[in-house]
């Protein structure tokens, strides 16, 4: 007994090849992409990608560091540190220099503690590391100021 496809059935089946070869290529892009990743480019790792204030009094020192070192095979070069907001700001910039293989380093940011309530904000480290935008965090909780003060 011979079997023939009808039309519908052959469309879904060259739709299904099509589908198929798509992500075939599709997955074989992405592994050239992550190939192409210079073996030797600087890489950048935090001591702790998040700092947690705590519970803190309104006013006091919002400034903390974020300690990293480049891990990778050629020099660091950080090109731009961001806050997600005008509340997070970063007093000392970043180091501008070129940071050695095997070299350590610090970023410091600064929270308004003037801002009542609780935060969760992001920082954004761009480099010339493998993963060349970095977030890193800073969260907690600022009190009321006491009463009868601004």
């Amino acid at each position: 007994m011979i079997h023939t496809l009808r039309p519908f059935h052959m469309k879904k089946i060259l739709s299904t090849s099509a589908l198929l070869i798509c992500l075939i290529i599709s997955a074989h892009a992405q592994e050239s992409v992550i190939e192409s990743i210079d073996p030797n480019a600087p890489e950048i790792t935090f001591e702790n990608e998040t700092i947690d204030y705590g519970t803190l009094e309104n006013g006091a020192d919002g400034v903390r560091s974020f300690k990293f070192k480049n891990t990778g095979k050629s020099p660091l070069l950080i090109t731009e540190v961001k806050g997600q907001c005008g509340c997070t700001t970063l007093p000392d910039g970043w180091p501008k220099e070129p940071i050695k293989p095997g070299a350590s380093g610090t970023i410091k940011v600064k929270y308004d503690t003037q801002r009542t309530g609780t935060f969760d904000k992001k920082v954004t480290i761009t480099s010339n590391a493998k993963i060349a935008s970095k977030m890193v965090t800073i969260k907690g909780v600022i009190k009321a100021p006491p009463v009868g003060n601004k």
